[in-house]
This record gives C-alpha cells, sequence and structure tokens, in this order.
C-alpha cells in the first residue's frame, strides 16, 4: 500500500493546485452574486421606503439570504466537482504509471487479491504485452508461483481481472478508484478543502 499511499499523496498535492485556483474563482464568483443581490435589494427599499419601511426591510433580508443560499450551493457544487477531478487525476496517474511503476503495483494487488488461492490473469492486450509476464512472475514469486498469465485480453483500462475458476474478481483501476471513492470521499475533501 506504500506505492499507492504516495500516489494519493502526489495526486492531493497536485489536485490542491488546482483546487486553489478553481477555489479562488468560485469564491470570486460567490463575491459577484451576493454584490449584485445586495444591490438589487438595496435599490428595491429604497424604492419601496415611501410606502413601507418594513416591507423593504423584509424583502432585504429574503434576497440576502436567497443570495447566500445561492452562494453556498455555488461552493458545494465547486467542492464536488474537485473531489470528482482529484479521483479522475489519481485513476490518470494509475494509468500512466511508469512501468516499473505499474509492474509493481499489479504484483502487490495480484497477491491481496490472490490471496492463498491462484488463477489467470487477464489484462488488456497493451498491458499484457508491457507488464503481464513481469507482474505475474512477481506476484508468483511471493505466492510460490499458483497465478498464470491468461491468453486472453479484455478491453481494460488499466490493472487485471483475476479468474479463479468461475469466479472473477476485477482489479480494474476503474473499479478500485471507485470502490475507494466511496470510501475516501470525504477525506479527500478534509485535505482539499481544510477550512470548511
Amino acid at each position: 500500500m506504500n506505492g499507492i499511499e504516495k500516489i494519493t499523496d502526489r495526486i492531493a498535492a497536485e489536485a490542491q493546485l488546482e483546487i486553489d485556483r478553481v477555489l479562488s474563482g468560485a469564491k470570486d464568483e460567490v463575491e459577484k452574486i451576493s454584490e449584485k443581490y445586495r444591490v438589487q435589494a438595496d435599490r428595491e427599499a429604497a424604492e419601496a421606503a415611501a410606502k413601507n419601511e418594513k416591507a423593504a426591510e423584509e424583502r432585504e433580508e429574503r434576497l440576502v439570504s436567497v443570495a447566500q443560499m445561492e452562494a453556498r450551493k455555488d461552493l458545494l457544487t465547486a467542492r464536488q466537482s474537485q473531489v470528482e477531478a482529484a479521483f479522475e487525476l489519481a485513476l490518470k496517474t494509475l494509468r500512466d504509471l511508469p512501468e516499473d511503476r505499474y509492474i509493481a503495483v499489479a504484483a502487490d494487488l495480484l497477491v491481496r487479491a490472490a490471496g492463498e488461492g491462484g488463477g489467470e490473469v487477464v489484462f488488456s492486450p497493451a498491458a499484457r504485452e508491457k507488464i503481464g509476464r513481469a507482474a505475474v512472475d512477481e506476484a508468483n514469486r511471493r505466492l510460490n508461483g499458483k497465478l498464470t498469465l491468461s491468453e486472453e485480453t479484455r478491453p481494460l483500462k488499466g490493472g487485471f481481472i483475476l479468474v479463479d475458476g468461475s469466479v472473477e474478481v476485477n482489479c480494474t483501476f476503474d473499479t478500485l478508484v471507485r470502490l475507494q471513492r466511496g470510501e475516501m470521499a470525504g477525506e479527500v475533501a478534509a485535505v482539499l478543502f481544510p477550512e470548511g
């Protein structure tokens, strides 16, 4: 897991720069929206002051409240977008690992997925050609030779599928990141937006 933690840390750092940029823009936009509603509320309050000062104050409060609610909603949307971008960046980083790191990550995943069992390892055609044999060999070194590299390939976008009889263990990067997204979205948001 040490390699994945390093990748996650690096992704978080890279994502933080992008998050800060987007957050700055989102905060400016929030200020613009708030100012727009404040100006509108002030104008309406001045026009209504002659008729009913209390009614104008209530209207202003409602408009400011709506503006604040819209601003919070916009900020939440921007934050959710950045959390999603962080996971997409994690997936891209995994897919673009250098060959030696990809082999190490795949071997680690194979050892964890196989446990005491064995099976055939199915990669995409390109991954099978580039790293398949090396990853299976490294995992077999740790598992005492229980895995075989499948002749079958599938259109995977990173990772592999471990087939043991009728059981398939999906270790594709898409699936692993999707599973982590459900468990770690809150943690990622806390790292990206520590102030709130």
